[in-house]
């Protein structure tokens, strides 16, 4: 056999040794300073590993035979960390003109960005999100992230989310449509009839949740945030066929009239949120459904807005600087109300950590905040193996250093990172997978 050959054999059997999704170990013990498991915080703590599961949860610091020790004893050890709101492709809207971003970058350029944003969500600490509107694209980055081909965090994906003509789904509006890549056009929906078959459509295409656009929203051009977009039956089909099919549904809402309509037709989940009203908050709580607040990319929009208009959508930069506040000043009172709460940025690119500071500020104890983060948004998105730290959930951990339940600025600095038993992060650098 050639040389050459044999090297490209050598090659590629370290390539597939060194991917991810291929690594084995022995049983891992995690030994914790202190663990906040999810819900609560716990003191010194050993999580026992086999493969990508904990299989127990004890008390103390324990090695058990054979075990590789991880010692972890002056950090707090949580769940990996969950995202429920991202677009796992989107580049940040100060690095790009948004207009030009859309008619030049195709499906192939996203999944390739999604894979970059992915792996540094990953290093983050989020080892789990939601996808609330993507494409073929973010398909493929979820399916080479399962099939360990690439880093990035366990995705649940909505596809293109569904709403009307001229609402904030359409990006056709205002915009020559020789000129416009269909992206999320995709999900335009303008009957109950035609929400039901794009619902059953995303279900064959992959969709793992299903978003629904019922009212206008800010980086969309001709459409308003305050108005409801969807129609009643439109909205009460699409999630009548979802939940049929075993899909959650979220809702992108700015306004209370369309928040009461949606809540009832029976979604999971309100994002945004912005202008809820004392009795769009009540019913909310009333039926269970979780409000994901999203108030990093209030931040980094208006910053894009203010600085540099030029970049965004025409008319987003006027609609983002009259509104932006409202959801700062609006957050507190969902909070008062009991409304439960879902961590999520609305980011692909950029630091999915800002949204822990925004929360607290906004009226969330720490714990509550990491809760958010963890038990709560593994309970939003349905899948008990996410979002906590006890027997039979993936391997999925993250560390700080200190207490994040006394500082929740910690959580900007997180400084070790497993992902179903894989470590990705270690003494706050990035290591490869073992």
């Amino acid at each position: 056999m050639p040389k050459s050959t044999i090297r490209a054999l050598l090659l590629a059997s370290a390539a597939l040794l060194a991917a991810p999704g291929l690594a084995s170990a022995a049983d891992k013990a995690v030994q914790a300073g202190k663990l906040f498991d999810g819900a609560k915080l716990r003191g010194p703590s050993t999580i026992v590993i086999r493969d990508d599961r904990v299989i127990a949860v004890e008390d103390g610091w324990t090695a058990p035979a054979g075990a590789e020790v991880i010692d972890l004893k002056t950090q707090t050890v949580l769940p990996g960390l969950i995202d429920a709101h991202v677009h796992i492709g989107a580049a940040l809207p100060s690095k790009t003109n948004a207009v030009e971003y859309g008619v030049t970058h195709s499906d192939i350029d996203r999944a390739f960005d999604g894979a970059l944003y992915a792996r540094q969500m990953l290093l983050q600490g989020f080892t789990a999100a939601r996808d609330l509107g993507g494409g073929p694209e973010t398909a493929a980055v979820r399916d080479a992230i399962d099939g360990g081909k690439i880093a990035g965090p366990r995705l649940w994906i909505a596809l293109e989310p569904l709403g009307p003509t001229a609402g904030h789904g359409d990006s056709r509006s205002g915009v020559d449509p020789a000129l416009s890549n269909p992206g999320w056009d995709n999900g335009i929906v303008n009957s109950p009839l035609e929400a039901r078959l794009k619902v059953r459509e995303h279900k064959r295409r992959g969709a793992t949740v299903i978003k629904l656009m019922p009212s206008g929203g800010i980086a969309s051009i001709g459409d308003d945030p305050r108005h409801q977009t969807m129609a009643q039956d439109e909205i009460e089909e699409a999630v009548r066929t979802a939940h049929g099919l075993g899909l959650k549904v979220a809702a992108h809402i700015y306004p209370a009239p369309a928040i009461e309509t949606a809540v009832k037709a029976g979604i999971d989940s309100v994002e945004h949120g912005s202008f809820a009203t004392p009795e769009a908050l009540k019913l909310m709580k009333e039926r269970g459904v979780y409000l994901v607040p999203t108030l990093s990319v209030y931040d980094v929009f208006y910053e894009t807005a203010s600085r540099h208009p030029e970049l965004l959508p025409p008319g987003t930069a006027e609609k983002e600087l009259a509104n932006d506040l409202i959801p700062k000043r609006n957050f507190p009172n969902a909070v008062k109300a009991g409304v439960k709460i879902a961590y999520g940025t609305d980011l692909g690119e950029g630091d999915h950590t800002l949204e822990f500071d925004l929360l607290v500020q906004g009226g969330l104890t720490p714990t509550q905040a990491l809760t958010a983060a963890t038990g709560a948004a593994g309970d939003l998105i349905g899948d008990p193996a996410v979002g906590r730290v006890a027997p039979g959930a993936f391997a999925d951990l993250v560390a700080v250093t200190g207490d994040p339940t006394a500082d929740i600025s910690l959580m900007r600095k997180v400084a070790f990172v497993m992902k179903g038993g894989i470590v990705y992060k270690e003494g706050g650098v990035e290591v490869l997978p073992r």
